[in-house]
């Protein structure tokens, strides 16, 4: 069996690999993972869709609420992550275990508070996150199951971004995909097996995410190279979470305004029927799947980026973004022509008997795929940015997509066009947002050439 490596080899690796095979080697669990997560998540949309369309809709609404829960574990897992990358590489062991240690218990009470607010007010919340009169019930039913798992969910995600910082991503891997599979599995036995409907979509959601937790958990402990999240580490100064929530405020802007933004889409959509509601949680659900991938991929160069900027390795820095950049652009050019031709039958597996359906999404799949190619450059760009603790420039490209384009455009195009705005919201912020981004990380490339230069000089 091969042994686990030390931390001495395992810096060796992250600052001498050839990129080209370093970044593919932590890539392909991390995307394996992402992959994993959006077919449940996809599942759950397959098979809550052959209940009714306000069904479909149920599960629009409530991936509002998942987006919320994402939002705490992620901010805190890859704010820390990032932050332990750097430290790492630096050789301050115990900065990055304090970071470890905060991040994991910060997410664990924000995932109770969540629970506790949204469980004591669970029909207040579904009629907020755009529930309309017949979708509230289901949603109803579905939310407050999903609520009982958030804290050991947030605390999920954690562990997940730090198993993947400290270059263990086959570890988050095997976590994440158990929990997946045995979603998939539990989905239509519990749907229809049991007859328990959308709350059966629900239990198995929890059901799998518990598991997925209780392995990571495992693996976090048993792990001889893994730093522990111990109680010993746990503080509540000012300069850890200064630190976490600095290399984390991109996560948070990116995951808390697709939260919002997602509420605003259902807002919006509930205005066309339960129709427009369906098919645009679809069409999200489908967009998620391909992106995953690429966010998989991208993750593969977090870890190698932060290594090697602690380890004051700016070429090398550089050399693995223009690497990722090239192989995201190709796959998504490939996935944006696929998903472009085949846009109809996609939609009609998920609600064949719904024609209003399957015509809103097919339209609205077609116009993001236009633009898919170029998010090439906004999330790897975002990556760059957060991976080397550029804060600022960071958050902007990350709020750029959710925030600070799609929101107005939701709010403003959907009243102006009508159900051809609700469509068009999204294309309109992917453009914008590449064009901010590529503005910022032609900046950051310059500085990172420059700091290069001093290096050698």
């Amino acid at each position: 069996m091969k042994h686990a490596l030390t931390y001495e080899e395992k810096y060796k690796m992250m600052v001498e690999t050839p990129v080209n095979k370093l970044i593919p080697r932590l890539a392909v669990p991390t995307i394996i993972s992402m992959l994993i997560t959006s077919i449940y998540n996809m599942a759950d949309t397959f098979f809550v869709s052959q209940l009714s369309t306000s069904a479909s809709g149920a599960v629009g609404v409530n991936f509002s609420l998942m987006a919320m829960i994402q939002a705490i574990g992620f901010t805190l897992g890859m704010g820390s992550g990032n932050y332990m990358s750097r430290m790492l590489g630096a050789k301050e062991q115990d900065r990055a275990q304090r970071a470890c240690s905060t991040a994991v218990y910060t997410a664990f009470f924000f995932g109770l508070l969540l629970a506790v607010f949204g469980i004591w007010n669970i029909d207040s919340l579904v009629r907020a996150l755009g529930a309309t009169d017949t979708i509230a019930p289901y949603a109803r039913d579905y939310g407050q199951y999903i609520l009982i798992a958030a804290p050991y969910m947030t605390v999920s995600f954690v562990f997940n971004n730090h198993l993947r910082s400290q270059g263990n991503a086959a570890l988050s891997m095997l976590g994440i995909t158990t929990g997946g599979v045995l979603n998939v599995i539990l989905d239509p036995v519990l749907i229809f097996g049991f007859k328990m409907g959308i709350s059966g979509a629900a239990i198995a959601t929890i059901f799998s995410q518990f598991v997925s937790f209780l392995i990571l958990l495992t693996l976090v402990i048993r792990s001889g190279n893994v730093l522990k999240p111990h109680p010993k580490f746990f503080t509540m100064k000012g300069w850890v979470y200064k630190e976490i929530l600095s290399a984390g405020m991109p996560t948070l802007g990116r995951q808390g305004l697709a939260s919002v933004a997602s509420v605003l889409l259902n807002v919006a959509a509930s205005g066309f029927g339960d129709a427009a509601v369906a098919a645009m949680s679809i069409v999200t659900r489908i967009m998620m799947f391909i992106n995953s991938a690429l966010i998989g991929f991208g993750q593969g160069f977090q870890p190698v980026c932060g290594f090697n900027f602690g380890a004051k390795r700016y070429g090398r820095v550089l050399e693995a973004y223009y690497f990722c950049r090239r192989v995201a652009f190709v796959f998504l050019l490939v996935m944006a022509v696929v998903m472009f031709a085949v846009s109809t039958p996609i939609m009609r597996l998920f609600r064949r008997e719904d024609a209003d359906v399957i015509r809103i999404g097919a339209l609205a799949l077609k116009m993001q795929c236009v633009l898919l190619p170029v998010q090439s450059f906004t999330i790897i760009g975002n990556m760059l940015t957060q991976s080397i603790g550029y804060s600022f420039r960071a958050t902007l490209t990350a709020i750029g997509k959710q925030g600070l384009f799609f929101i107005p455009a939701i709010l403003i195009l959907p009243g102006a066009c009508g159900i051809l705005g609700l469509q068009l919201a999204q294309p309109v912020a992917d453009l914008l947002t590449f064009i901010l981004t590529q503005v910022i990380v032609v900046m950051v490339v310059k500085e990172l050439k420059g700091m290069e230069k001093e290096a050698q000089g």
